[in-house]
């Protein structure tokens, strides 16, 4: 079982690409796909995506393209999670009105419950300016947000 799909690990692929491009302009779908290695149908499905949930914005024309709508220290991977798989659920038990029935006295949910918060939360505080620092070898304050 992957928590993380394919298509998800690829946006985030594209949307570091687009964060190493911050400033300079937009990226073309093409551009992305070349780059991370990804299919031109696929990479726009994605961006379609990330478009529709404001992470990325698209320009038409010859110098037209993909950005992101914010710096890359405000989108984290949560985000890009969110929009392109939906939420990330270690059980269908913690969420949804579906609940297991012996959930309010169950200590296996409620150790699951503690992990997906912690998930939830590690995942919301890596920004994509951080991924790009890790890769660069940088530390986080070596580069200008």
């Amino acid at each position: 079982m992957d928590i993380i799909r394919r298509n998800t690990d690829y946006a985030v692929r594209a949307m570091v690409n687009l964060a190493a491009n911050w400033g300079r302009g937009p990226a073309s779908a093409r551009q992305i796909a070349l780059k991370e290695d990804i299919s031109y149908q696929l990479t726009c499905k994605l961006m379609q995506r990330l478009s529709r949930a404001k992470l990325v914005k698209s320009s038409m024309g010859a110098a037209g393209g993909f950005q992101l709508t914010k710096k890359p220290s405000k989108i984290n991977i949560f985000e890009i999670i969110n929009a392109i798989q939906g939420p990330v659920q270690l059980n269908k038990c913690l969420f949804g009105s579906n609940k297991c029935s012996r959930q309010p006295n169950c200590s296996v949910s409620t150790k699951l419950y503690e992990l997906q918060k912690y998930m939830e939360t590690y995942l919301t505080n890596i920004t994509l300016d951080e991924i790009l620092n890790s890769k660069n070898g940088k530390k986080k304050n070596d580069r200008k947000k």
